[in-house]
């Protein structure tokens, strides 16, 4: 068993890397077995949280209206994740989101990682579900908050701990750090057309949207300009 590493669980406006955003992020650095630091941050979307992202996550629009952008907390996040081994449930998910934002931004986050999704799928084949809410269920791991980012990282942690510790010894082979891959394209950047465009539209329509023009994809970009046309 791992006894340091980074377990995390982010919750988003939707399922794909490339278009959809990162609205938490969550996250314990585990030293000699023990939580040794905590990472919990809202990050500011560029347009609505979805309601039924609202209703899953219980996040809504007003609790991230003063978060930071983006811009400032995925840098901090993959500096809060040194050279560890991540661990999560259904890990590609959340790194892949991770991954693309960094890679937006112009950094670099390569890692390895356990998915206790994968090691359930081995070691409980006879359970109808592998979900994290039903093999916590299941070990009588208390989550108190499920679909927050923190919460569930807590969890998953908990949960790595467990099947280790009742399986590592009978299947090695899924316990072990896999390199992450992600299959996610990189989100593009909006063109200077776009960008153009937007500064146009914001200051005829006497908008204050908040965002950065210079940073935003070309999906973003093209939802934003929609949204202003709409007014």
């Amino acid at each position: 068993m791992l006894r340091s590493y980074i377990a995390f669980d982010i919750e988003t406006t939707g399922l794909s890397p490339a278009e959809d955003e990162v609205i938490e992020i969550g996250a314990l650095k585990v030293r000699d077995g023990r939580v040794q630091e905590r990472f919990m941050e809202f990050i500011k979307p560029q347009r609505p949280i979805p309601a039924f992202i609202t209703g899953l996550t219980g996040i809504d629009n007003d609790m991230v209206a003063s978060a930071r952008s983006r811009e400032q907390v995925i840098p901090e996040f993959l500096s809060f994740c040194e050279e560890d081994v991540l661990i999560g449930h259904n890990i590609l998910f959340d790194y892949s989101f991770i991954k693309v934002n960094a890679d937006t931004l112009g950094y670099s986050f390569e890692k390895s990682g356990i998915d206790t999704l994968k090691i359930a799928r081995v070691v409980h084949k006879e359970l109808p579900s592998r979900s994290l809410g039903v093999l916590c269920e299941h070990y009588q791991i208390q989550n108190s908050a499920a679909h927050r980012a923190y919460h569930d990282a807590l969890a998953t942690a908990k949960l790595y701990q467990t099947l280790a510790h009742y399986f590592e010894e009978k299947e090695p082979q899924v316990f072990l750090p896999a390199e992450l891959c992600c299959t996610a394209k990189k989100s593009l950047p909006a063109t200077e057309k776009q960008r153009k465009l937007l500064a146009r539209l914001i200051k005829e329509k006497k908008r204050e949207e908040g965002c950065d023009l210079e940073n935003l994809t070309r999906a973003e970009a093209s939802r934003l300009i929609e949204s202003l046309l709409a007014r």
